[in-house]
């Protein structure tokens, strides 16, 4: 039961058994419907043959899901005092978060960021009122840290609200540079002192929000096949796509936590761009649903793209989030050549995959397997996934690949 009010001080770094929860669970939940949208934006753009325009319209809302998840997520490990105020500033954080998902359709089409602005502007309040919160607890380079933060907030804010107002032509550049000041926030505001998050709580957080993007994979290539069926009956055309989706969604699942990685987030120096790098891995693991879908369209007539095109929805997101945790996860604890090429190696196979035809999704997940399969088999000769991780018989141990 939360109490009615509590000294909103800095959590310990060191506090252990920290876990994710339940508020912080329902937050990520709630970020379910952002993503779907994106997502249903995305497939539309691909099957029409628009992939241009729909990538880069799609990172532009998906960047506004995930910095809204970071910055929040951020917040809570260091300060989470779950308290009644706290829980209903999540609230507050929470009702903007559904607004933006109301805006995305429109910011997607349109270029017309009204709706998603007016979610962000909601979001903005309750943050910067939860870290002007956290300030008057703190003193010192804490306090100092924690006004950075707000002050930040309320002047990249102010960017988002300038984009309403600037010619649809200027939009997109305008929000990069609002884009990259967000970046800057967090970098600038802890120069001379670290808020005190945890790495076990944070790992944590991010891989739930990867179980989200991957279940929200699933559930939209569920809803396509299923759709794809009851209008087409295109049973034959349409197994070998489900089979190759689910072991890719599979796959990508038993990759990313093959290693712990909290053990290596011991300062910002790691933290901020492994926390960064997370855009392109949630990014990519909704568009492998999208890409699943639009491969299903394809199969049934529907896309108006051609076949390679098709393919290259679902291979180009797969290998990417190959990439992106390879470079952010498993490269630190592989041991020799050989386990450092295999998931470089396995996500150009993928991408090989997009010339193979109507099986390109089936085989893309046969190299997604085969890439888990390798992984163990090389981390079971040299004893260890890790480069320099814990006692293999620890509980705590990496899994291989």
């Amino acid at each position: 039961m939360a109490l009615a009010y509590v000294p909103m001080t800095a959590r310990s770094r060191d506090e252990g058994h920290r876990a994710a929860t339940p508020l912080e669970l329902f937050f990520d939940l709630c970020f379910v419907v952002a993503i779907a949208q994106a997502g249903a934006q995305l497939v539309h753009s691909l099957a029409e043959g628009h992939p241009g325009t729909g990538v880069i319209s799609y990172f532009f809302v998906f960047f506004g899901v995930w910095w809204a998840w970071m910055n929040f997520t951020w917040f809570a490990s260091a300060y989470d005092c779950d308290d009644v105020p706290y829980r209903i500033a999540t609230l507050v954080q929470i009702a903007g978060v559904l607004v933006y998902a109301a805006g995305v359709s429109r910011a997607f089409d349109q270029n017309d960021w009204t709706v998603a602005v007016i979610g962000y502007l909601i979001m903005r309040v309750a943050l910067t009122a939860q870290w002007l919160r956290a300030a008057s607890g703190e003193s010192g380079e804490a306090r100092t840290a924690a006004l950075k933060y707000a002050a930040g907030l309320v002047v990249c804010q102010a960017g988002w609200v300038a984009l309403l107002f600037v010619p649809d032509g200027s939009k997109r550049w305008l929000f990069l540079a609002v884009a990259a000041a967000e970046l800057l926030v967090p970098v600038v505001a802890e120069r001379g002192h670290q808020t005190p998050w945890h790495a076990h709580h944070i790992v944590e957080r991010y891989g739930l929000f990867t179980i989200i993007v991957l279940g929200e994979t699933i559930a939209a290539s569920t809803v396509a096949v299923k759709s794809a069926l009851d209008e087409h009956e295109a049973l034959g055309e349409l197994l070998p796509i489900a089979a190759g989706g689910l072991l890719i969604v599979f796959a990508a699942w038993w990759i990313y936590f093959a290693v712990p990685m909290h053990e290596r987030l011991t300062s910002n120096r790691e933290a901020i761009p492994w926390g960064y790098g997370h855009l392109l891995i949630f990014a990519s693991g909704a568009a492998i649903g999208a890409g699943i879908e639009v491969a299903v369209e394809h199969a049934v007539g529907k896309a108006h793209v051609s076949q390679l095109a098709a393919n290259a929805a679902v291979t180009v997101a797969t290998a990417l989030f190959l990439l992106m945790v390879w470079l952010l996860h498993s490269r630190h604890f592989k041991r020799g050549l050989a386990q450092q090429l295999t998931l470089p190696v396995s996500a150009l196979a993928v991408l090989a995959c997009s010339w193979a035809g109507t099986y390109a999704v089936l085989y893309a997940g046969l190299v997604a397997a085969a890439t888990v399969a390798v992984g163990m088999t090389l981390a079971t000769r040299g004893g260890s996934a890790d480069a320099s991780g814990p006692d293999p018989s620890s509980p705590a141990r990496s899994r291989p690949v």
